[in-house]
């Protein structure tokens, strides 16, 4: 066998030494260098030895967290709103998720000022419903305009009882009956 590929065990000379032993490589293909090594073999064999290295105990590296205004945000937000409305929508670049709007609202409404840093998280949630951004609790209905339609919060059978109700009511009103016809004193009836 050659031995290992490994420059760990033996030398260059040793792995062509032994692969010319084991017929890999022919005598007339051996490196040029080959026979001089073997004349003038060098005072110390160059083997490869592994540095031993003292063992340094490190110090913990401490990384400190890097915490932004932002992430105690986000993270209400998560807390009360779950992920929001709507998915991710990672395919598309310039896409902006409920959570950022949040924020940079949040971030704008804070500048400004006039609203109160306790209230300042449920008037943000107010301010993106106005603009059209519905953001549902988590566990609890969804967080939606008072002006809806007040047919779009009737029950199916609400629905069914009252339509079975103007059915009954048009079954009930009698029909016009025809009025018997009166004799017509120019007509007589032969008897």
């Amino acid at each position: 066998m050659a031995g290992s590929r490994l420059e760990k065990f033996g030398t260059v000379f040793t792995r062509v030494r032994d692969l010319m032993r084991a017929g890999v490589i022919k005598h007339e293909e051996r490196p040029i260098w080959f026979d001089v090594y073997a004349a003038f073999p060098p005072k110390r064999e160059p083997l490869y030895e592994k540095p031993v290295r003292p063992l340094k105990i490190h110090a913990a590296d401490t990384v400190p967290e890097i915490l932004y205004k932002e992430d105690a945000i986000r993270a209400k937000f998560f807390e009360v709103y779950g992920n929001g409305p709507r998915s991710f929508e990672l395919l598309k670049p310039n896409f902006v998720s409920p959570c950022q709007r949040f924020v940079m609202k949040y971030g704008e409404l804070e500048s400004r000022g006039d609203v109160k840093p306790e209230l300042l998280f449920e008037e943000t949630a107010k301010v993106l419903l106005a603009d059209g951004i519905y953001l549902r609790k988590r566990g609890g209905p969804a967080v939606a305009p008072q002006s809806r339609d007040p047919l779009l919060n009737m029950k199916l059978t609400d629905m069914l009882a009252e339509q079975q109700r103007d059915t009954d009511t048009e079954t009930n009103i009698p029909e016009k009956q025809p009025e018997p016809e009166t004799l017509n004193p120019d007509r007589q009836t032969s008897s």
